[in-house]
């Protein structure tokens, strides 16, 4: 919605001539900084450059400053582990200085490429100047040296003698430092005293930016967060114009961290080395100044809006779903009407695909934007109940669950077709602010997709099964489900490469079960087996050809080694999710549910469910299909009970409200229901 993205990645920037290149790197800055007149230099700076957004994320949730060089000097997102402070003093060696403690650093899985930029540099016969403790981290070569140090810029009597040049300016972390360390207490400086270290910043870049020989290709990134709160940070880069933006985000105006070193690199007229990730900054498009920087606070302002709210909705949402299910309990077991209470359930069901179909309003800009989106969301959703649940399709139990698992997929597929900006700054989806991913289909989405695809196949073909086409029905699953994964793992489109794996099985579980089939444990073992050719087959073309994706990413980092700490990383956040307490109670209820409705059917559920796949045999598989690809989903990804909670939370409430409705129709037809 607020950031343009490229469905096929640009090709990489021009170096032009080879020649000087300077990082100004200021930790902490974003674009409500940058002002006419609090900021004179950052501004006339901004007039004479592509701007954008940095999306600082490297390991942890907030990005410490001494990180964020870490970052730059490996080329990938790399961090030193200990309480966040600055980086260490450098101790001087004639005009150069070293990085003590440099050979520890590297000895950490998540640090052992720092020092590529500086060994890159030095290997091509490129000198180093660096001014400031983090200047000297990003250009230590793999020794930890650098050719020519300062401690400020009035240190430093030739800014011209190295082609490549780094400048530190920490004056917007200093504030927050006690005892040399962060405060997590990060946002407890008055606005008096913010605006005062933002001047104190602005006046050092202004030292900088006069010093530099005037051929110097200057960078400018905000290089880390203030203390715990998470922002989008300002990228510059001076003598282009338009917007920022690289491949590695897919987006035209958002860069990551990994992104500097190659930029730097190229600039300078020196190969990139394979470790790697980052790719050059492009420049596209534009603006003017004014309109510009608003649109990167505004894209800031969404991005920590859907962060501050993520947690806070998901909580209520796994409230109302288990709620749901006690109350449809209750009401069945009393033998009381439950179809209000699974019209309900329908509704929770819209609730995902509401939160995407909202970020097609402008709902950022109002003076509220927190209480714009909830209320777009609850608005969108009562629209799509009332579409489901309101036409004559209504009399008929499978056509409202199969309209909501309609509008869910169509949305989805739609979305990944056009470039993902609705799941982008969605409360379901992803944030720059955040960093996980910046383009394709994330995992609750992919949970979403593929249960709606399996849930309305599986409705179609009970009606074709009944007309005797079972065949067809059979190849309807088997298509369907094969495009939509295919879009879901496509370099580009989706690039999911752990919704590959859970889809397959799903698709072939639940074609096997259309076909009237025995679903063994040695089968669905195989299905997930070949799930993982798959995808590895995808990302091998992504590597052959580009790469241009993590998918390809991850076929070299298995070639050379060093995917290990990458596969470190998602098994810690799949298991820290396995207990979220916010997305567990769904899992817990769901499973509790649907293992007591048909253990005791009786008891749990007055025989509906038993009854609904006794009506609507497909029904039942869809709901296995789905099922399997969210368990087999919650393994693979590192979102963990994320996957199976929200497949849960679509296809449970699908299921229950046809159950119900064709309960209390009191016949055998199908169609033959009471209305609501």
């Amino acid at each position: 919605m607020l950031s343009a993205l490229w469905v096929t990645p640009p090709a990489e920037a021009s170096a032009g001539i080879p020649g000087r290149v300077a990082l100004i790197g200021v930790p902490g800055l974003h674009w409500n900084d940058v002002d006419p007149q609090a900021t004179p230099h950052l501004w006339a700076l901004a007039g004479q450059s592509a701007v954008g957004s940095v999306s600082v994320k490297t390991v942890g949730t907030t990005t410490c400053p001494f990180d964020g060089w870490l970052t730059v000097s490996a080329g990938r997102r790399a961090a030193e582990g200990g309480p966040c402070g600055l980086p260490p003093e450098p101790q001087r060696q004639g005009e150069g200085a070293q990085v003590p403690g440099f050979a520890t650093l590297t000895e950490s899985d998540e640090a052992v490429h720092v020092g590529t930029l500086g060994a890159a540099l030095h290997t091509a016969g490129r000198c180093t100047t660096a001014v400031g403790r983090g200047a000297a981290l990003a250009l230590a070569d793999k020794s930890g040296k650098v050719d020519i140090y300062a401690d400020s810029p009035e240190g430093l009597a030739d800014w011209g003698k190295c082609p490549v040049i780094a400048v530190d300016v920490p004056q917007l972390i200093t504030p927050y430092l006690v005892d040399g360390k962060v405060s997590k207490d990060a946002e407890v400086l008055t606005p008096e005293q913010r605006r005062a270290a933002v001047a104190a910043a602005d006046a050092e870049v202004g030292k900088a930016l006069a010093k530099l020989p005037a051929d110097t290709e200057v960078l400018l990134a905000g290089l880390g967060d203030h203390g715990g709160v998470p922002h989008l940070r300002v990228a510059m880069w001076r003598g282009h114009t338009g917007y920022l933006g690289t491949s590695s985000t897919h987006r035209s105006d958002i860069v990551i961290l990994p992104d500097i070193a190659p930029t730097m690199l190229t600039l300078a007229g020196v190969a990139t080395p394979q470790t790697v990730v980052g790719v050059p900054w492009t420049a596209s498009g534009g603006a003017p100044l004014l309109q510009a920087v608003e649109h990167l606070r505004l894209a800031d302002l969404t991005g920590t809006t859907v962060r501050g709210l993520t947690g806070l909705f998901f909580t209520g949402y796994a409230i109302l779903q288990v709620a749901l299910y006690g109350g449809i309990f209750l009401l069945i077991v009393k033998r009381r009407r439950a179809a209000w209470a699974a019209t309900v359930g329908l509704g929770l069901a819209a609730i995902p695909v509401s939160t995407y179909l909202v970020n097609l309003a402008p709902w950022p800009s109002g003076g509220v934007p927190g209480a714009a989106l909830i209320g777009g969301v609850v608005a969108i959703d009562a629209l799509i109940l009332l579409v489901a649940v309101g036409g004559p399709w209504r009399r008929h139990p499978l056509a409202p669950p199969a309209i909501v698992g309609g509008i869910t997929g169509a949305a989805l597929l739609a979305d990944l077709l056009s470039g993902t900006t609705m799941q982008f700054n969605s409360l379901m989806g992803y944030t720059a602010v955040v960093g996980g991913r910046y383009y394709g289909l994330a995992n609750i989405p992919f949970a979403l997709l593929a249960t709606a695809v399996l849930m309305v196949t599986a409705i179609a073909a009970d009606q074709l099964v009944r007309m005797g086409r079972r065949r067809i029905a059979i190849y309807l699953v088997s298509t369907l489900g094969v495009v939509a994964m295919l879009l879901a793992g496509w370099p580009g489109i989706g690039s999911d490469f752990g919704g590959v794996i859970a889809f397959v099985p799903g698709i072939a579980v639940t074609a096997l079960l259309v076909a009237g089939k025995r679903v063994s444990v040695l089968r669905l073992g195989l299905f997930c087996v070949l799930g993982g050719l798959t995808v590895s087959a995808i990302a091998v073309v992504d590597y052959v050809t580009g790469p241009q994706t993590h998918l390809g990413r991850f076929v070299e980092q298995v070639l050379d080694g060093t995917f290990w700490p990458l596969i470190q990383r998602k098994i810690g956040a799949m298991l820290h999710t396995l207990l979220s307490p916010n997305l567990m109670p769904i899992v817990i209820a769901g499973l509790a549910f649907l293992i007591f409705a048909i253990l005791r059917p009786r008891t749990a559920s007055a025989g509906v469910l038993p009854e609904a796949f006794a009506r609507a045999p497909m029904l039942r598989a869809g709901l296995i299909g789905a099922l399997v690809s969210g368990v087999v989903g919650m393994l693979v990804n590192d979102s963990g009970s994320a996957v199976l909670a929200m497949a849960l939370a679509l296809a449970v409430p699908l299921t229950l409200y046809a159950g119900v409705r064709q309960a209390s129709s009191g016949t055998g037809d199908v169609g033959g229901v009471v209305e609501v």
